[in-house]
């Protein structure tokens, strides 16, 4: 299913930003070599767009090379065929190391983690969906694995 203008919803929106989940977020450098990292602060702001606060680390590096990432939410069930969840497909649009996103996430992460942790991140990034898919695939809509 590719993404298409006005596909997302309230329910997807509500869905990607309840706490607490398990994401995490992978990345692939230009030589082709994958990262996959645990991240708490990814949040869809809007219809197709999702900002997150990252550390200047691998996924970071990854994104400079190639804008292009996948976000996965897990929900573990009692057995695998239980578990729920999406793959949402990114592309970095862009990042800021000042300003106030990163101000307003360092807060966050300030108060949910500890200031050590906030003054740790050192961007705040962007990135617009361009796909979903349920996080297993047997055919059926997205809506329908949530």
């Amino acid at each position: 299913m590719q993404w298409k203008e006005g596909f997302m919803s309230a329910k997807l929106m509500e869905y990607f930003n309840r706490m607490p989940r398990l994401g995490s977020l992978s990345t692939a450098g230009k030589d082709g070599r994958v990262n996959v990292a645990v991240f708490g602060s990814p949040r869809m702001t809007d219809g197709k767009r999702v900002i997150m606060a990252t550390r200047k680390n691998r996924t970071f590096a990854n994104l400079q090379e190639n804008p292009y990432a996948v976000f996965m939410i897990m929900e573990p069930g009692k057995i695998t065929s239980e578990w729920r969840g999406l793959r949402v497909y990114l592309k970095m649009t862009g990042y800021k190391t000042e300003g106030d996103e990163l101000t307003a996430f360092r807060k966050q992460i300030a108060q949910r983690v500890s200031e050590e942790a906030a003054k740790a991140i050192y961007a705040a990034v962007a990135f617009e969906v361009y796909d979903i898919r349920p996080l297993v695939d047997t055919g059926q809509k997205w809506e329908d694995y949530i």
